[in-house]
């Protein structure tokens, strides 16, 4: 029997709205999805505020009962103890985090986040019951020189030393030349890459972890490319950066469903 993965839109708000404009946004956003007859459930929608805003999404999604989910676009590898300025996972688990963002781009680049700490972050975030959104993708220059989809791969392959086969992951494929630069990769690129990540869960945690592993494409989602995206059979979401601030946009991005010709 076929895994149904059911289609993950994250939208990762970097380090834009403080906690008032949050609530607006999160608001407006159930709101236009309401208007706009969406079936809450046939997609998972997840939101990564900054830090700062995560009580308050928590607390509007639990009062008015919003099928969001949401998470921190970051995490301590460290449970506790003497790190200025970290955020343990034990934090975000008491706020009701579902998932976390871990080895984005942004963070390998401004950062020096390495493969190995992106694979400690996972450790963490999986020791406090929140599934991981793990960040793989090359540059421009990584492309030219090593191919489609080996430097994303070696990535991956790092951040699931250690992780158990049953462990609830989702995997993102950010091409890091195409984050808002307005050039997404093709369906077909995106495609070729997400289908090879696939084959290194299957490799590392098993057949049965690659079947039900949602795998997403971040790098210039709009509403106006999303479909050709979901088309694709190892491409299961999207992790949308700059589009997510938009409402109406990022509502038009969730009810991609409705403007795919499949």
């Amino acid at each position: 029997m076929a895994v149904t993965r059911t289609p993950l839109i994250a939208g990762n708000w970097k380090m834009n709205l403080d906690h008032q404009q949050a609530i607006a946004f999160v608001q407006k956003l159930d709101w236009a999805l309401k208007d706009a007859g969406h079936e809450a459930g046939s997609v998972e929608v997840a939101l990564f505020p900054p830090f700062t805003d995560l009580r308050s999404v928590q607390t509007l999604i639990s009062a008015d009962k919003i099928a969001f989910a949401h998470g921190a676009q970051d995490v301590s590898a460290h449970d506790s103890g003497p790190y200025t300025g970290e955020v343990s996972g034990a934090f975000l688990k008491k706020l009701d985090c579902a998932y976390v963002i871990i080895g984005h781009s942004e963070r390998r680049q401004h950062h020096a986040e390495t493969d190995e700490i992106v694979g400690a972050k996972v450790s963490a975030a999986l020791r406090h019951g929140l599934a991981p959104v793990i960040c793989v993708g090359e540059t421009a220059e990584d492309l030219e020189k090593h191919g489609a989809s080996a430097v994303p791969a070696a990535q991956l392959r790092t951040a699931l030393a250690g992780v158990s086969a049953d462990a609830e992951i989702v995997v993102a494929y950010e091409p890091v030349w195409a984050i808002g630069s307005g050039q997404a990769a093709t369906p077909e690129q995106a495609q070729e890459v997400c289908r090879a990540l696939r084959g290194v869960i299957a490799d590392t945690l098993g057949e049965d972890a690659a079947a039900r592993t949602r795998i997403l494409y971040g790098g210039s989602v709009a509403a106006a490319n999303i479909a050709g995206f979901m088309r694709e059979p190892d491409v299961d979401g999207a992790l949308v950066g700059g589009a997510s601030l938009k409402v109406d946009e990022f509502a038009a991005i969730i009810r991609y469903q409705k403007h795919v010709g499949v």
